[in-house]
């Protein structure tokens, strides 16, 4: 991050009358402002010092981990950061990693800025050219904390709020857990072979770093739900199979070489596929309720997958509550259908210890006949004996 953004998150502190340090107001953040309504967009565009502008109510872990990794100095919300609807840690980790907060909701912002304008965040305030376009309140980390404990002390509510959705669920889709996936006929063979699938969800990228042995030496079919074929990518593999509504993954990923796999929405109809058209690109359509990522392990159980590792998923209830959609009880469901066959990443990376493959032990033979020549080469009573066992081996085998 460059050394004028990190000046900016400095604390700035001076001195009260009986001598003790309090914080002062912070310097003003000059940049570039970004917008976009959808944060998984914008963060493409991204650049470190830029000021982000979002319209993202509890702005969950995932997008507030992508938003910190491109080195914005500031993020203005012109939605509640948090809704207090559950424990929503988002917003700390964009705080604690230096970026300045302002919740600013319903701000004009999406109607009165351009992105690329020049901008300066004082404060709560928001100006261009030295007219206010927004003024809310700064989020520091003791505000923050407040506001998760009091959403912690509240966590029934959203529990019986995901309960419902869930019975719900059962009552409308349980043919589809049930086995009704109405699959189409793919080149790409599952049956009795391990299927790693990867979503842009929590720690995805450490998690595939930690996989690089397990992906080389098992050779799992990889398959990347939306922006997961760019992070398969990223890591040097090559996805082969990309299954979402496409409004994520790159049309590098796409092009590929991957099968594709539409996820579409119950009524048949599927908004990725006209992108697919256009790049001219084969592709497969599964209409189903559930999300991309529930689609993708059924898909793999369905087809026999052997095993399931998944990357980036939903494995927990406050991730599933971080993604703020009524559809996350399917992926609780999903779980239950799949069942022993799915395994989290960190299980796999911590029981998974590789054994040596056949590059390893070529390498190793390569190695010590090397230093058998060696040894024979300075040592004039082994090449003496070395010969005469090739004289004998000649005469055994009739070689002149």
């Amino acid at each position: 991050m460059p050394s004028r953004a990190r000046a900016l998150r400095r604390p700035f502190l001076r001195r009260r009358a009986d001598g003790s340090a309090r914080p002062e107001r912070p310097a003003p953040i000059h940049g570039t402002a970004r917008l976009d309504r959808r944060t998984k967009d914008l963060v493409k565009r991204l650049r470190p010092g830029d000021v982000a502008v979002i319209d993202h109510a509890d702005l969950d872990r995932v997008a507030a981990e992508d938003l910190a990794t491109s080195g914005v100095s500031a993020v203005v919300n012109v939605a509640p950061f948090s809704t207090g609807r559950y424990p929503n840690a988002g917003p700390l980790v964009l705080a604690r990693a230096g970026v300045r907060l302002v919740e600013s909701p319903a701000a004009p912002l999406f109607e009165e800025l351009e992105d690329g304008d020049t901008v300066i965040v004082e404060g709560g305030e928001l100006r261009r050219d030295g007219t206010v376009l927004a003024s809310g309140q700064v989020l520091d980390l003791a505000e923050l904390d407040r506001r998760l404990r009091e959403q912690s002390a509240r966590i029934d509510e959203a529990l019986e709020e995901f309960a419902e959705n869930t019975i719900n669920h059962v009552r409308a889709e349980g043919a589809l857990l049930a086995g009704g996936l109405e699959l189409p006929a793919m080149r790409t063979d599952f049956r009795d072979r391990h299927a790693l699938i990867v979503v842009r969800g929590t720690t995805y990228r450490k998690d595939l770093r930690t996989l690089r042995a397990y992906i080389d030496d098992v050779r799992p079919i990889l398959v990347g739900v939306d922006g997961g074929a760019d992070a398969i990518r990223e890591e040097g593999f090559k996805p082969d199979v990309i299954l979402g509504d496409m409004d994520s993954a790159s049309d590098a990923a796409l092009r590929s070489g991957a099968e594709l796999v539409v996820h579409a929405y119950p009524d048949g109809s599927a908004p990725g596929r006209e992108r697919l058209v256009e790049l001219g690109l084969e592709h497969h359509v599964v209409p189903a309720s559930a999300t991309s990522q529930d689609v993708a392990m059924l898909l793999a159980h369905e087809r026999g997958a052997r095993l399931i590792v998944s990357v980036g998923a939903h494995f927990n209830l406050i991730e599933f509550l971080d993604k703020n959609r009524a559809g996350m009880s399917s992926t609780f469901l999903t779980r239950l259908r799949v069942g022993e066959t799915l395994v989290d990443a960190k299980g796999v990376s911590g029981l998974y210890s590789p054994g040596v493959g056949g590059r390893q032990l070529a390498m190793f033979l390569a190695v010590a006949l090397i230093l058998i020549v060696i040894v024979v080469a300075v040592s004039p009573g082994l090449a003496n004996l070395v010969e005469l066992i090739w004289l004998k081996i000649k005469v055994l085998l009739g070689i002149q």
